[in-house]
C-alpha cells in the first residue's frame, strides 16, 4: 500500500494526525451505524494540506469576516468536516462526535448551516455546495472592489471547496462552473476528489469524460492529477491556486476511497455504510493505529489546534489593519461594519415608500417590482442579484450600476445566464457569506429548475430573494409550456419560505419590503407580466399580514371571495356584481399565505371568520391545497389543466376566469345547504 509522502520537518506527525482524521471519522460512522467512511478516509491527506498548510481561520470565532471560507460540497463526507473542526479547536466536542447523526446533536449526516460551529453552508444534494462556493466567492469579490483601496485591502479571503465525482456529475456544477469561468473568479480553488467510486461502483460505467478538459474549456486553472497521499505536492497545489488571480483553480487530486481498509478501500463498499467492527480491526492493524476508538494522541491535538492560535494572531493582525482602516476611512468603515450586519442603510424604506407616488394607472406588476428593486438598490448598496438571462423581461436590472464582469470590482448586477438552477445555489452562497443582499430572477416556471436550491435556503434560513414573473396563464402566447399551474402551490409546500404574490403596482412594493425586512429565511415574489389595475395604496399596507379585506358590500357578509395577485380584481369585480344582487360579501386579498399564518388567531379570525363558511377562493393555479382556507363548504375558481397558447385575455375567459364565472360559482355556493 502506498503511504503519504511529505518533506516536511515531521512527517511521522503528518501521519499520526492525518490518520486521527480518517479513524475519528470511521469510528463515529461505525458507532452510529452509518454514514460514509470512505470519503473522509481517502481524503484525509488532501484535506490535512488545506488545514494544517494553507487555511486562513480562526477557530475562536468561526464568523470572523476575513476567514477563508470552506466548503464540502461532497457533504455525505460530513464526519471529515466535523473531525477537522473538533481537532482544530472548534466547538465540536469529542461527545458531539460520538453522537454523530443522532437526535439533537450538532454533528447531522449532512452539514449544516447555523447548527455547527464553523460550517459555512448547508450541504448534500451534490452540486450544491459547489455552486454555493461560487457564490461566496462572488461575495467576496463584490466586497472587496467596494471597500478595499490601496494599502488598506480589508476584504482579502479565498473560497475553497472539497468536491466529488458526484458533484460533479451532477448538471448544477456544470452550470456553476462555467459561470465561475466566464467571471473570473480566482480566489475560488476547489479540491477535485478523484477517487473513480461511488454507491454503485466504478463511476466509469456513468462518467469517462476528461475532467481537467472540461474544466480549461469552462476557462479554469487545472492542476493535476496529483497523488493524494502526497501532501506536500497537494500544498504546493494550493498556493499555486493562491496565485493564479485571473482564473478558478481545480486541483485534481487522485485518493483511493476507504484507504487503509484491506478489503474495502477502493470499492463502493466504503462508500455509503460502516466498514464493520472487523475491518475496522483491520484497518487499525494496517495503518499501524493503535488507539482506541476516540482516543486521539496528544501530539495530534496538540499541532492541530496549534490552529487556535494561528487564528487568533491571523485575526488580530486584521483587527489591527481595520482599525487602521476606520481611521483613514471612517464612512467606508462604519460602511463595511453595516453590510456585514445585514442591515440596510438607513431611507431603504423611505425610497420604497417613494415608488408608491409614481403609479397612476394600470401597471404589470413585474414593472412595479423594478421599481421598486431599483429605488431601493439606489439607497441599500448590499443588493445584489440578477437574471437567468431574462433580466429584460423580468425588469429585474438595476440601473446605473455596473455589470459584475472578470474585470469589474464591485458591480452588483450579476448576469447568472441561463443557468436556473446554480442561480439560485450561488445566491444562497452570496447570501452565507455576508456583506450582500441577493435576489435572482427568471420566470415563474422555471422555479422547478431551481426548487433544490430554494428548498435549501428555506431549511437553512438563507435570507435569499427569489423573484418570478410571468405567474401565471396570464402571460398568454407563450402557452402552457411555460404557464405556471402547479409552481405557486408547490412552492407554498416548502416550510419557512414566504411566498408573496402580490395584487397591484402597491402590494408589489410592499412584497419587496417584506422581503428586505426578513433575515431568517427566503422569499418568492410571484410577478404578473400584464398590467394590473391599482388598489388604494394605504389598503395595501396590509400585505405585511399576509391578508386584509380589500372590499366589502356590507357587514357580516354571507360568502368571502379569497384571491391572490392578478386574480384579485376579478374577484373585486365579480363581488360588486353580487353586491348589486342583494348579497352581502367580503373580498379578501391574500398575498401571502405565510404571512397571514404568522399572525395572531384574532387577526386571521377578523379577515376570516370561522362562522363564515361560504368562501370562495380564486386563482389562476391548482386548487388543491386552498382547502386550507375555504373547507369542506368552499369552492375553488382554479386550474385542473395546463393552459394554452393565446392572448392572456382570451386564455383567462376560456378557462372561467371571468367576472360572470366568479359570481356564478358563488352563487352556487350560497345556493349550497349546509
Amino acid at each position: 500500500m502506498a503511504t503519504e509522502a511529505t518533506t516536511s520537518r515531521n512527517a511521522a506527525l503528518d501521519k499520526l494526525c492525518i490518520n486521527a482524521i480518517r479513524f475519528l471519522s470511521a469510528d463515529a460512522v461505525q458507532k452510529a451505524k452509518s454514514g460514509h467512511p470512505g470519503a473522509p478516509m481517502g481524503l484525509a491527506p488532501a484535506a490535512y494540506a488545506l488545514w494544517d498548510r494553507v487555511l486562513k481561520h480562526s477557530p475562536a470565532d468561526p464568523a470572523w469576516p476575513n476567514r477563508d471560507r470552506f466548503v464540502l460540497s461532497a457533504g455525505h463526507a460530513s464526519m471529515l468536516l466535523y473531525s477537522l473542526l473538533h481537532l482544530t479547536g472548534y466547538e465540536v466536542s469529542l461527545d458531539e462526535i460520538k453522537r454523530f447523526r443522532q437526535w439533537d446533536s450538532i454533528t447531522p449526516g449532512h452539514p449544516e448551516w447555523r447548527l455547527t460551529p464553523g460550517v459555512e453552508v448547508t450541504t448534500g444534494p451534490l452540486g450544491q455546495g459547489f455552486a454555493n462556493g461560487v457564490g461566496m466567492a462572488i461575495a467576496e469579490r463584490i466586497l472587496a472592489g467596494r471597500y478595499n483601496r490601496l494599502g488598506h485591502e480589508i476584504v482579502d479571503h479565498f473560497t475553497y471547496a472539497i468536491c466529488s465525482d458526484g458533484d460533479l456529475e451532477e448538471g448544477i456544477s456544470s452550470e456553476a462552473a462555467s459561470l465561475a469561468g466566464a467571471l473570473g473568479l480566482g480566489k475560488l480553488i476547489y479540491i477535485y476528489d478523484n477517487n473513480g467510486i461511488s454507491i454503485d461502483g466504478d463511476v466509469s460505467i456513468t462518467f469517462r469524460e476528461n475532467v481537467g478538459a472540461r474544466f480549461r474549456a469552462y476557462g479554469w486553472h487545472v492542476l493535476g492529477p496529483i497523488d493524494g497521499l502526497d501532501i506536500d505536492s497537494i500544498a504546493a497545489a494550493l498556493r499555486e491556486g493562491q496565485v493564479e488571480r485571473a482564473r478558478p483553480t481545480l486541483i485534481n487530486v487522485r485518493t483511493v476511497i476507504g484507504y487503509g481498509s484491506p478489503n474495502k478501500a477502493g470499492t463502493g463498499g466504503a462508500h455509503g455504510e460502516p466498514l464493520g467492527e472487523a475491518e475496522m480491526e483491520l484497518t487499525r492493524k494496517a495503518l499501524g493505529w493503535e488507539h482506541e476508538p476516540f482516543v486521539m494522541p496528544r501530539e495530534v491535538i496538540r499541532h492541530m489546534r496549534e490552529a487556535v492560535e494561528r487564528g487568533r494572531t491571523a485575526q488580530s493582525d486584521w483587527e489591527h489593519h481595520f482599525e487602521a482602516y476606520r481611521g483613514k476611512f471612517p464612512e467606508e468603515a462604519a460602511a463595511f461594519e453595516l453590510d456585514l450586519s445585514g442591515t440596510l442603510a438607513d431611507g431603504w424604506e423611505a425610497a420604497l415608500d417613494a415608488v408608491h407616488g409614481e403609479f397612476d394607472s394600470a401597471v404589470a406588476t413585474r414593472a412595479a417590482g423594478g421599481k421598486a428593486l431599483n429605488a431601493v438598490a439606489g439607497v441599500a448598496y448590499t443588493i445584489s442579484g440578477g437574471s437567468a438571462d431574462l433580466s429584460v423581461s423580468n425588469l429585474s436590472f438595476m440601473h446605473g450600476r455596473p455589470l459584475f464582469q472578470s474585470d469589474s470590482q464591485d458591480g452588483p448586477n450579476i448576469p447568472f445566464g441561463v443557468r436556473e438552477h446554480s442561480m439560485g445555489a450561488v445566491a444562497n452562497g452570496m447570501a452565507v457569506h455576508g456583506g450582500v443582499t441577493p435576489y435572482t430572477a427568471t420566470f415563474l416556471i422555471f422555479s422547478d429548475y431551481m426548487r433544490p436550491a430554494i428548498r435549501l435556503a428555506a431549511l437553512s434560513g438563507y435570507p435569499t430573494i427569489f423573484v418570478f414573473t410571468h405567474d401565471s396563464i396570464g402571460l398568454g402566447e407563450d402557452g402552457p409550456t411555460h404557464q405556471p399551474i402547479s409552481q405557486l402551490m408547490g412552492l407554498r409546500l416548502i416550510p419557512n419560505l414566504n411566498v408573496i404574490r402580490p395584487a397591484d403596482a402597491h402590494e408589489t412594493v410592499e412584497a419587496w419590503r417584506a422581503a428586505l425586512a426578513r433575515r431568517d429565511g427566503p422569499t418568492v415574489i410571484a410577478l404578473t407580466r400584464q398590467a394590473l389595475p391599482l388598489a388604494d395604496a394605504d389598503a395595501t399596507r396590509g400585505l405585511a399580514k399576509g391578508a386584509y379585506v380589500i372590499y366589502e358590500s356590507a357587514p357580516d357578509p354571507e360568502i368571502a371571495l379569497i384571491a391572490t395577485g392578478s386574480e384579485v380584481f376579478l374577484a373585486v369585480a365579480a363581488g360588486k356584481l353580487l353586491a348589486e344582487e342583494g348579497v352581502k360579501v367580503r373580498v379578501v386579498s391574500m398575498p401571502s399565505w405565510e404571512l397571514f399564518e404568522a399572525q395572531p388567531k384574532s387577526y386571521r379570525d377578523s379577515i376570516l371568520p370561522p362562522p363564515l363558511r361560504k368562501r370562495l377562493a380564486v386563482e389562476a393555479g391548482t386548487p388543491v391545497g386552498w382547502e386550507r382556507y375555504v373547507g369542506l363548504d368552499g369552492d375553488v375558481v382554479g386550474m385542473d389543466g395546463f393552459g394554452a397558447s393565446a392572448p392572456g385575455a382570451v386564455v383567462y375567459e376560456k378557462f372561467g376566469f371571468t367576472t360572470d364565472n366568479v359570481a356564478k360559482r358563488a352563487r352556487a355556493l350560497l345556493r349550497r345547504e349546509e
